[in-house]
């Protein structure tokens, strides 16, 4: 597997990873009783911190990848060549992380899916609030068609990696 594919598929676990405890939370504040069903501002606050989350989240995840995947590399490149030196390892590292115009390719056509996606869940939700159904629904269809057109590009990038352009 490329170091283009595991860093599409960390992004799309860690985006499943945010989805399914915003879903899991907001349940169960649900539940509970803790909050109105109809309370915007709670609702607001919620998708906002989930989406400081998931950024924060993110970040410090590819931060982390990143360097497994230079001790991986230069492990990698020790085991084959023990008189291996530094410049070189540093130079293979560099060589495998390189993005060429193939992944701007895939990267593009992949964006290009997923913006769709959620430029039709902003709609869908601006057509939600047409028909009389609460701001609050808008809220969930909007952050929702956000986070699976993120998801969908990763799934894309992944297909057109293993598929090719």
């Amino acid at each position: 597997m490329s170091y283009q594919e595991k860093r599409t598929l960390f992004s799309i676990l860690t985006g499943i990873l945010i989805l399914v405890a915003y879903g899991i939370y907001a349940y169960g504040k649900y539940q509970s009783g803790a909050m109105i069903a109809e309370d915007l501002t709670f609702w607001a606050k919620t998708i906002l911190i989930f989406i400081g989350i998931g950024i924060a989240v993110n970040i410090v995840g590819q931060i982390v990848f990143h360097i497994l995947i230079a001790i991986q590399i230069a492990i990698k490149e020790k085991l084959h060549d023990v008189n291996t030196d530094d410049k070189a390892i540093e130079k293979s590292i560099q060589n495998e992380m390189v993005t060429d115009e193939m992944d701007k390719m895939i990267e593009l056509k992949s964006m290009q899916t997923g913006f769709f996606v959620s430029g039709m869940g902003f709609i869908t939700g601006l057509i939600v609030l047409v028909l009389n159904y609460s701001p609050v629904v808008m809220l969930h269809i909007v952050f929702v068609s956000f986070s699976v057109g993120s998801l969908l590009e990763g799934f894309l990038q992944l297909y057109y990696y293993r598929k090719g352009v």
